[in-house]
């Protein structure tokens, strides 16, 4: 296992930002990744753990502590199940997912990141998560101190959230199974007006997997959210925001705010997210606030290609990064009275 002190953090996240770890540990096997953790719980030494380094902010002071990064390798394919090993490359895994002629990852593709970052947040785009093809996550468990296998229904799965994040100290993902469709090379079912639009048909119908994947990576490109070390718009965490979740009173409080403010023929995005509850836009509330494409003068800015992303312009600090943050929460909060909440972990800092 590879070990180096005074480690630079940055390069290893898709922000370039953050200062060095004490330690930095480099695990290339599950058994390396136990040890480790194991080794950091008994000295009591704090410990950061890194994947694809797509989902976080690090302070400017870096972390006082042993940083992990995940780097274990494994694509099994069994039928239409498959296994990943948590440092496998997402976008990668999506790709070959596809290329077996199976169903149910294509839409998931261009999500920078690694494999056992993905049940943690839930991650999902344009009318996929993984939840609904997750069957079970094998992780270390940080307090009874084995190997467990927790199934679908014990991970807790919601919108970006799942029992990993709520329990960020205690779990540590070592491989991801997936039970995905045989449909003869056809994608699962298009839940997405953006995708259906961009491929000619219908919501709801299938449509090649190969070609829904292309279509995803080209509607993500236009948007700044396929990495390119070459794009500025592109040096981010994807979306800074997640789409806030409002109680009906909540959502009556914020049409009013929004016939006030724009007009009473202004209808802002809303979506069922369960009983009495309805989920909109983060970044229709970022741009109708004033924070358009491009905001900014420093060297945070929000992106070029979407006002969901808050990107490193090459020579940005995590405190110049937070200070947009800040701007951007507090300006919505003023306009709308919502609370936009960062989706990226924190680590030795916070909004």
């Amino acid at each position: 296992m590879q070990e180096l002190h005074d480690a630079p953090l940055a390069p290893l996240t898709t922000f370039r930002l953050g200062g060095p770890a004490t330690r930095l540990l480099t695990a290339t096997t599950d058994a390396e990744v136990v040890d480790a953790v194991r080794a950091a719980d008994d000295s009591g030494t704090p410990l950061l753990v890194i994947g694809g380094g797509s989902n976080l902010v690090i302070g400017d002071k870096g972390f006082d502590g042993t940083a992990l990064r995940i780097a274990t390798k494994g694509f099994v394919l069994d039928g239409a199940t498959l296994e990943l090993a948590a440092g496998e490359v997402w976008t990668d895994a999506v790709a070959r997912s596809v290329e077996a002629g199976l169903a149910g990852l294509e839409c998931l593709a261009g999500i920078p990141g690694s494999a056992g970052a993905t049940p943690i947040q839930n991650v999902g785009a344009y009318g996929q998560e993984v939840s609904s093809t997750i069957t079970e996550v094998v992780a270390y468990d940080r307090h009874s101190r084995e190997t467990v296998t927790i199934p679908n229904a014990e991970c807790d799965f919601s919108y970006r959230h799942s029992r990993f994040k709520a329990e960020p100290d205690r779990f540590v993902v070592l491989r991801v199974r997936f039970g995905l469709e045989e449909a003869g090379g056809l994608s699962a079912p298009l839940k997405y007006p953006e995708t259906a639009r961009a491929m000619g048909v219908a919501e709801g119908e299938r449509v090649p997997a190969a070609a829904a994947r292309e279509t995803v990576l080209r509607l993500r490109a236009g948007k700044g959210m396929v990495l390119d070390p070459e794009d500025y718009d592109t040096w981010s965490a994807g979306s800074f925001f997640t789409n806030p979740i409002l109680d009906r009173e909540q959502f009556e409080a914020f049409l009013a705010r929004v016939a006030d403010r724009l007009g009473p023929e202004v209808s802002p995005p809303a979506f069922p997210a369960g009983e009495g509850r309805t989920k909109t836009s983060a970044a229709w509330l970022i741009d109708r606030a004033g924070f358009t494409k491009g905001y900014g003068t420093g060297p945070a800015r929000i992106s070029t290609k979407h006002t969901l992303a808050l990107t490193n312009r090459g020579a940005a600090s995590t405190d110049d990064l937070l200070a947009l943050a800040r701007e951007v929460v507090a300006g919505v909060h003023e306009v709308f009275g919502v609370t936009l909440v960062n989706e990226p972990v924190t680590v030795g800092v916070s909004l």
